[in-house]
């Protein structure tokens, strides 16, 4: 049985150590660990933060446990036995104390950081932000520019170094996360409802963009591109779009809302007027059928 156990333990150190080399051998990019905005560099800066927090109380543990089973083994007599032994005071108030100043101190830091990192808070910056408005359907993304009259589908691009001001919502889709790990935090996107994210580009790239709610059967494929593009780039893509591409109208937008997988990019022109707000609205408004119950109620209660 000892043996069995001690193949166990050598088998996961093993396994360990080659997964370790394996990512280092390939230079495996870990896109949280890669940030490429603003946002996700606070972010990771947190995370680190948190991780060396832990590993002031994890590591001392792990040294203390292997000391503890090296020295009180069974085959080691010379160890002190102290059958009676019950407690120390001195001990106890340290680890207390210790414990105490930890948690205080990492609920203070995550408290400064949820606050600072605020969805909802605009990016302070001297370039005029963006605005982006973003459907979740089933299962693709729709990116809609108000400012500059496109739309398209699964490609998100963007000028460097510009705010990016997020609005959020979904169209006969579940609940669906937007991420992209690079630029920052996921946020959701709920039928009749309207949230908000903002991000910046650091620099000019391409990164990945995904939905990381299991919500239905197409979930798995509903990735899109975010391009940080130059901003006469972005300038030439929406002339571009605007030239060659044919208009979102109700039309269109009603096949898109049904459900496909694995849709390739598609831009559109001249996107149907007020299409972000249409489509909250359009869960938020009563229906005519229970309003003229209840008048028809009222009216029967009156006489």
């Amino acid at each position: 049985m000892k043996y069995f156990i001690r193949l166990i333990i050598a088998a996961f150190i093993i396994s360990d150590i080659i997964i370790v080399g394996w990512i280092g051998l390939h230079n495996y990019n870990f896109a949280v660990l890669n940030p490429q905005g603003i946002i996700a560099s606070q972010e990771k800066q947190l995370m680190e933060i948190a991780l060396i927090m832990m590993s002031i109380v994890i590591v001392p543990v792990f040294i203390f446990a292997i000391f503890v089973a090296i020295t009180y083994r069974a085959s080691n007599t010379k160890a002190n036995y102290m059958p009676d032994w019950d407690h120390n005071h001195v001990i106890q108030i340290f680890w207390w104390t210790f414990t105490i100043f930890m948690v205080s101190t990492m609920g203070f830091i995550n408290w400064n950081f949820t606050h600072h990192l605020d969805p909802s808070q605009a990016i302070a910056s001297t370039t005029p932000q963006l605005t982006v408005q973003v459907i979740a359907l089933r299962w693709k993304w729709l990116f809609i520019y108000p400012q500059q009259g496109v739309a398209s589908v699964n490609l998100l691009e963007i000028p460097e170094q510009t705010p990016i001001h997020f609005e959020l919502t979904a169209d006969q889709s579940p609940m669906t996360s937007f991420w992209i790990p690079q630029l920052g935090g996921q946020i959701y996107a709920m039928s009749g409802m309207s949230t908000q994210t903002h991000l910046l580009a650091n620099s000019l790239g391409q990164y990945y963009g995904t939905n990381t709610e299991i919500n239905g059967q197409g979930f798995a494929e509903m990735k899109f591109i975010a391009k940080s593009v130059s901003h006469s780039d972005f300038e030439n893509w929406v002339s571009n779009i605007k030239r060659d591409s044919k208009p979102l109208n109700q039309t269109l937008y009603n096949q898109l809302t049904q459900p496909t997988e694995d849709v390739p990019v598609v831009t559109y022109a001249s996107p149907v007027n007020n299409l972000f707000t249409s489509v909250i609205m359009r869960y938020m408004a009563p229906s005519s059928t229970p309003q003229m119950k209840s008048d028809n109620s009222q009216s029967n209660m009156q006489m």
